[in-house]
């Protein structure tokens, strides 16, 4: 068992999520400019950008501490296909409509897409993506693992999470930064991902799941040993790990909820 839990925290809608969701986010953006004076943070598609556009393109309170400040974000993605930028199943495209392609002119983050020269090998792509890592993060030979200062990322139905699968070789994988994926369950079966490793090493990471069809999957990945690689990053985080979900998500689960303040 890890020696601290993630932390559950539950609304009763997606509206209500948001606002927490901007908090948590602000409150992440800050430790990372005074580390480093940058907010390092990697991204998964699917429903996710949309609540992030619901969360940070909300007006803001007034407060210092609630300014989202994307001129200093650097993003990247915890996982992509294998596809164009522009394509339907391209996690940047998603990204991009939903929330890059709304912010004003001097408010732009640094984006980091995937090199599209290379879709057609996926280990390429991934040896690309990587070198993208090593350049922000710092040489391989001087940095273990690099580390973000936040994971933003979705619980998909059968508790895969990046581009992570349940029973998948990647899931052993301890050396590589970025894996590529040939065979994934769900299409398009090639792509790329942030390895378990870094997904765990990152200084917070967030969940979002809603909607009452993860209800299922939530129960297993928080009150069994299924071993799901949503389960798995819980274990690794512990209290790093935190989830924000709607009741509907989390029917019947027993695990604990924490109030967020």
């Amino acid at each position: 068992m890890p020696r601290t839990q993630p932390n559950l925290y539950a609304f009763p809608s997606v509206d209500a999520l948001a606002p927490a969701l901007r908090a948590y986010i602000l409150q992440s953006q800050a430790a990372g400019f005074t580390r480093h004076g940058t907010f390092k943070v990697a991204v998964s598609g699917g429903s996710l950008p949309k609540t992030l556009a619901a969360a940070l393109l909300a007006p803001s309170s007034g407060s210092p501490d609630d300014v989202v400040d994307f001129a200093r974000w650097e993003i990247f993605f915890a996982d992509e296909r294998a596809v164009p930028l522009n394509h339907a199943d391209s996690n940047y495209a998603l990204l991009k409509a939903e929330l890059l392609d709304r912010l004003p002119a001097d408010q732009r983050p640094t984006v980091h897409p995937i090199d599209t020269a290379h879709l057609a090998d996926a280990q390429e792509l991934a040896d690309q993506y990587e070198q993208t890592l090593v350049a922000s993060f710092a040489s391989r030979d001087s940095v273990r693992l690099p580390i973000f200062d936040l994971l933003l990322l979705g619980c998909g139905p059968d508790g895969h999470t990046c581009s992570l699968f349940p029973g998948h070789a990647l899931l052993r994988e301890t050396s590589a930064w970025v894996a590529p994926i040939e065979d994934s369950p769900k299409p398009p079966p090639r792509r790329i991902t942030l390895t378990l490793p870094v997904v765990t090493h990152a200084v917070r990471v967030a969940f979002v799941a809603t909607g009452a069809a993860k209800k299922d999957v939530m129960k297993q990945i928080f009150d069994s040993t299924d071993g799901l690689p949503c389960a798995l990053v819980n274990e690794a985080a512990g209290d790093r790990c935190s989830w924000f979900v709607d009741e509907p998500a989390i029917e019947g689960v027993g695990f604990p909820r924490r109030a967020f303040l």
